[in-house]
């Protein structure tokens, strides 16, 4: 199925879930946010939510500085 992440597409299996995409994306999930659709997935559920065809898949970074 085609997604897209952070605005460019990519190409992921049937079934992929937000945790997937973050496998696939970024590895190292560590300091980010993700939102599906406009809709922010809590960490927790990363594992359960699936993604769906054409999704907009937004992962945001923390960044620290001043």
């Amino acid at each position: 199925m085609r997604v897209f992440v952070n605005g460019e597409s990519r190409q992921l299996p049937d079934g992929s879930t937000v945790a997937d995409v973050l496998a696939i994306a970024v590895g190292d999930a560590k300091g980010v946010a993700v939102a599906v659709d406009g809709e922010v997935i809590r960490r927790g559920a990363w594992g359960e939510v699936e993604v769906v065809e054409g999704a907009a898949v937004e992962i945001l970074t923390a960044v620290q500085g001043g």
